[in-house]
């Protein structure tokens, strides 16, 4: 298995699974952002940072009540600019990171931007504040009287929900300093601490992205080996990734309990803009669906691997006799474009630079951080997305769902930095349609029922990871920040709540294998953004509801659909999907995504008869 030692590959990428080419990947060129971290371009920011954070609070702190309409255009704009150029340095910071997370020179960067950053943006704690205490009927007036300043009432009504639960001055000031040594510390731990975990598979120690690459491997006892060494290096570390649960936990507890947050889950429901019984109907009806969905599937599956019950390993197996070839990046590359082509030339023309700019980073590297990502940076600059690509099918729709991502952010940016950023529930619909449109379109040209079949079956699996995994991944955090509220948590306590959810969603085919009780320990969200799980349900039970529309033959469809995408986060979800005919809002709207899903299931089963 070929494992590279140091952080420059050759351009010849090899996939850790049996040595095939994968051709040229791309490698991010982030000289777009800065050209080092010791440039001129890079100081020159830092400094306009330091005058202008201090000129805006000695111009605005205390003055925004009585500002004209003009005047609070111009401080909008102006706290504006300063979240660009902030949001800039710290891209650039964090994406070298991630490209070598174990490098200790990269690591003491961003980490010594972020106290910069946090430093020099203190005096700006003010804004919101003294924004939230504006009386209704003086902020109303302002708006009416500038349409310019109308613009940004999305933004301004986003932030004032924050107002009933906002602190003092001083303690948002202080929350805001101290968060360098509170939760960024312990994310940066966390993310460390998973970049340099090894895993012995006979004999071989690999980092944690090619291991739970091997859970996907066709031989059942290679994926074994590989997940026996996913328990015993995780039990080897569930100590301190317990610390860490327990410790941002508490300091969210901390928090909200100041604030007077109704729930764990409310500063999350806020955040994305989505009312609290929505997300509760997403749930309620995801989980009222596990045994037509999940259950039903993974049986399905245990009869074609010729068992009685599946291991934890065989869950993402490849069908038996599915001997998937590797697949090359340039094939990866058109298999998408020419998805995203046969829907919109545009949507084509849109995702053409990821590929020929340097905004794309495919591959597995030591030191990298797992997953991937789309990062949209600024606006006045362009998204990177990052892949470990190792030439499976899986890796293929990857690209297709962050190139989807990349896509909206590119469209979104012309609303500004305020505006642009979408809602996390929203933030997957062009990630989900693009994966969609790729799985339509390699479904359409299956040569026969076998290659249609391996199709729907992978198209199954990643909607119950995409859906039911993500919504028990949900009840995960639910019932973990509710039993910390009463205590510390020891590890075999968060084993416990972790087991509890797995069983009911996975369903009864499954053994759970020792030591799988610990496999919530690696998940980043849990770590980095708290409850934002569901976000993926939502998407895709949005995405599967907006296809529907799409393949009935909607005129227009196209043109909607790309000024859904422009919207960034200007609109709420319900004026978003108003002209597809669509309403998350109503509980029926996710039958209809789920009943899409069972669809797939049952044509599965009738290959059977």
């Amino acid at each position: 298995m070929f494992r590279p030692t140091a952080p420059d590959l050759p351009k010849d990428h090899r996939d850790a699974t049996g040595g095939a080419t994968l051709g040229d990947l791309p490698e991010w060129d982030l000289t777009h952002l800065y050209p080092a971290e010791d440039s001129p371009e890079l100081a020159r920011d830092l400094e306009f940072l330091t005058k202008e954070c201090a000129a805006f609070a000695a111009d605005y702190e205390g003055k925004l009540a009585g500002l004209s309409a003009a005047e609070m255009l111009n401080c909008i704009q102006r706290y504006e600019k300063i979240q660009s150029v902030s949001g800039r340095i710290m891209s650039f910071a964090g994406l070298r990171y991630y490209q070598v997370t174990t490098d200790p020179d990269r690591a003491k960067f961003i980490s010594d931007m972020q106290g910069k950053i946090t430093d020099l943006s203190t005096p700006l704690v003010f804004f919101s504040l003294e924004m939230n205490r504006i009386p209704d009927d003086v902020l109303n007036n302002m708006l009416s009287d500038n349409a310019d300043l109308a613009r940004y009432q999305p933004v301004l009504d986003r932030m004032r929900a924050m107002k009933p639960y906002q602190l003092s001055d001083e303690l948002e000031k202080f929350l805001h300093d101290q968060s360098v040594v509170g939760a960024t510390a312990w994310n940066r731990l966390f993310d460390e601490t998973c970049a340099a975990l090894e895993f012995d598979v006979d004999g071989e120690l690999l980092n944690l992205e090619a291991t739970a690459n091997l859970l996907s491997d066709p031989d059942r006892a290679t994926r074994q080996k590989a997940a026996e060494a996913f328990a015993k290096t995780l039990g080897e570390n569930i100590t301190l990734f317990a610390r860490i649960t327990n410790t941002l936990a508490k300091e969210k507890e901390v928090e909200d309990r100041w604030r007077s947050l109704p729930t764990p889950q409310a500063s999350r429901h806020l955040a994305n803009d989505v009312e609290p019984e929505v997300v509760q109907a997403l749930r309620d009806a995801v989980v009222a669906a596990y045994p037509k969905l999940s259950h039903r599937y993974y049986a399905l599956k245990a009869k074609w691997m010729g068992l009685e019950k599946l291991e934890m390993w065989d869950r993402n197996a490849p069908l038996p006799g599915n001997d998937e070839a590797t697949i090359h990046w340039d094939e990866a590359r058109k298999t998408v474009t020419d998805a995203y082509a046969a829907f919109s030339p545009k949507m084509a023309e849109l995702a053409e630079p990821f590929f020929t700019q340097g905004w794309i980073d495919a591959a597995v590297k030591p030191g990298k951080a797992p997953g991937a990502f789309a990062h949209p940076t600024v606006t006045d600059a362009h998204p990177y997305v990052m892949l470990n690509y190792l030439g499976k099918q899986r890796d293929v729709m990857t690209l297709a769902h962050e190139l989807g991502h990349g896509v909206h952010q590119v469209l979104a940016a012309d609303q500004g930095e305020m505006l642009s950023s979408t809602p996390l529930t929203l933030a997957e619909t062009a990630s989900v349609f693009g994966e969609m449109l790729t799985f339509r379109t390699l479904l359409d040209a299956a040569p026969d029922q076998a290659a249609r079949k391996r199709l729907l079956a992978g198209k199954v699996e990643d909607m119950i990871n995409t859906v039911v995994r993500q919504i028990a991944f949900y009840d995960f955090e639910c019932k973990l920040h509710a039993a910390r509220a009463e205590g510390e948590l020891t590890p075999d306590q968060i084993n416990e709540i972790w087991m509890s959810v797995q069983g009911e969603s996975l369903g009864p085919v499954f053994n759970f294998m020792d030591g799988y009780e610990t496999f919530w320990s690696y998940i980043p969200h849990f770590i980095h953004s708290p409850f934002y799980v569901y976000a993926y349900a939502f998407g895709d039970g949005l995405v599967n509801a907006l296809y529907a529309v799409y393949e009935e033959g909607e005129p227009g469809f196209q043109e909607k659909y790309f000024e859904m995408l422009r919207a960034g986060g200007s609109k709420h979800h319900k004026e978003l999907l108003a002209p597809f005919g669509l309403d998350a809002s109503d509980p029926k709207f996710w039958d209809k995504g789920l009943s899409l899903i069972s669809s797939m299931i049952d044509e599965l089963e009738a290959m059977e008869e």
